[in-house]
């Protein structure tokens, strides 16, 4: 470890490892410091009686040729570590709400047509819906970024818009506006706060063409961690930064837990924002700034039961199934005890190799910290019995759930494990243990990723937008204010 570098980036998350990638391969040199002892956010994989589980990103979208995560996977030369399996293209998604299932199909022409099978009488309604996310997505960063102002923000229409409203305006029958919020769970949504930008943009990609990652998604994280350190860049594992010391102008100098100093130029945060303005000590850092930064509001966080099937015995779903049990998608993270879970999303994991059967799956659905809120002070594997006895009860009521949904699974369950906002709050340091950071709201501003101190910025989940391009333009966007906006696009675009 040096005591000077180019640029400094707290956090190996998704957004943290592209902005090394983008900094280091253009020159600067980077050191990038993890305080876990596994880089990759929410891209870190486990490993339990020899199948591996995803912990956060399950599948992608728009990966067709030609298409927006497609160009950056080409740019960040993650194509020739990874291999990706199309999901169903007459049914990638399956929204279940009363009793019926509703598919999502691929290409645009074909999720109008498909649901219109199920809406005939709404069908115009459908095409209108379909013109208005594909313009909204268009008109964005994603696509251009070199047309945008500086520091862009939603403002727009639809980004003071609900997508309540924006649904209901879309049509008014209920069922339908249901069904096209049915993904509500890859945003952790929330009826009369989340913008329609934030649903449009998680949409498009995945009508574009959604795969799931072979392997993997910590393929993601290898792939561009050996970049980085091809192109000259350091990774430090278990060194976890505790203060971003600051002269009278700008950061300076971060201080690891051991009490290590470093140096640099240039700083950038892939942590949670409230984390990292709880870092400095600076008058740079105005009361008013850090009370808004920390008194944002945060998503929902998630319960997840991962399981390990009986071997050639439940045959793989090439699907996402989003289960309902009430009278609409949302609210479900206001739940009781009593009708906990309202709703779960259940999928199969991508076998390395291809067969007609399922290895493992997992079962996610919303719990909110409080539950959990009595362990928040204990450690990872030693919270006592009592955690245990929660964790338990609450699987096998999620497992009920499933096997009255899809009769016969449990028989063919080997073994279960769990995860609750507690193992989001360790193993990715983000606030409550939400589980997409702090909440997209229309009635307050967004988190950018200019700070108030010159020489210090945001990346990954918190800023831009969700989801894994989200993260990955947010990056693009960081690391332009170094580069330029118009050469790093130029750059990202001529790449074959």
């Amino acid at each position: 470890m040096q005591n000077k570098y180019d640029v400094v980036i707290i956090g190996s998350g998704l957004g943290g490892l592209v902005c090394g990638y983008i900094l280091s391969k253009n020159g600067y040199k980077v050191a990038i410091f993890e305080q876990g002892k596994q880089a990759g956010g929410c891209l870190q994989t486990f490993t339990r009686k020899g199948v591996k589980f995803e912990t956060g990103v399950h599948y992608i979208g728009s990966m067709g040729e030609g298409q927006t995560l497609n160009l950056f996977f080409k740019y960040l030369s993650l194509f020739k570590d990874l291999t990706l399996s199309p999901l169903d293209p007459t049914g990638f998604d399956v929204i279940s709400f009363k009793n019926e299932e509703y598919k999502f199909a691929t290409g645009y022409d074909n999720f109008i047509e498909t649901l219109s099978q199920k809406f005939p009488a709404e069908r115009n309604n459908i095409r209108q819906y379909a013109k208005i996310i594909r313009e909204i997505v268009l008109s964005s960063p994603f696509h251009s970024i070199t047309n945008q102002e500086e520091s862009f923000q939603f403002s727009s229409h639809y980004g003071i818009t609900k997508i309540s409203d924006f649904l209901a305006q879309t049509t008014s029958n209920e069922t339908l506006q249901n069904v096209l919020a049915g993904l509500v769970p890859l945003y952790a949504g929330v009826k009369d706060k989340t913008p329609m930008y934030v649903h449009a943009f998680i949409n498009d990609s995945n009508i574009s063409g959604a795969c799931r990652i072979v392997g993997g998604s910590d393929k993601i994280a290898e792939s561009l961690i050996n970049s980085i350190r091809s192109f000259g860049g350091e990774i430090f594992l278990s060194s976890k930064v505790c203060k971003i010391i600051c002269n009278s102008s700008q950061a300076t100098t971060i201080i690891l837990e051991n009490g290590t100093q470093v140096e640099a130029d240039y700083f950038i945060s892939n942590t949670h924002p409230e984390v990292t303005i709880d870092m400095i000590d600076s008058n740079l850092i105005r009361s008013a700034y850090r009370n808004r930064i920390c008194g944002m509001e945060q998503t929902a966080a998630y319960f997840t039961v991962y399981l390990k099937f009986k071997e050639n015995k439940v045959p793989y779903m090439n699907n996402n199934y989003y289960h309902y049990l009430g009278n609409e998608v949302w609210n479900c993270e206001k739940y009781t005890q009593e009708d906990w879970p309202r709703g779960y999303l259940y999928m199969h994991l991508c076998p390395a190799h291809p067969t007609q059967y399922a290895q493992a799956g997992e079962i996610i659905t919303v719990m909110n910290f409080e539950e959990v809120a009595q362990w928040a002070v204990t450690k990872v594997e030693q919270r006592g019995d009592a955690y245990k006895v929660f964790k338990q009860r609450k699987a096998e009521r999620l497992l009920a759930q499933l096997e009255a949904q899809f009769s016969g699974t449990l028989a063919n369950v080997e073994a279960y494990y769990t995860s609750t906002p507690l193992t989001y709050l360790n193993y990715t340091g983000t606030i409550r243990g939400a589980a997409y950071g702090v909440l997209r709201d229309v009635h307050t501003p967004r988190i950018v990723h200019r700070t108030k101190i010159p020489n210090l910025f945001f990346a990954g989940q918190n800023t831009n937008s969700h989801g894994i391009m989200g993260v990955i333009i947010g990056a693009v966007i960081t690391c332009s204010e170094l580069l330029g906006r118009k050469f790093l696009w130029k750059q990202i675009t001529t790449t074959r």
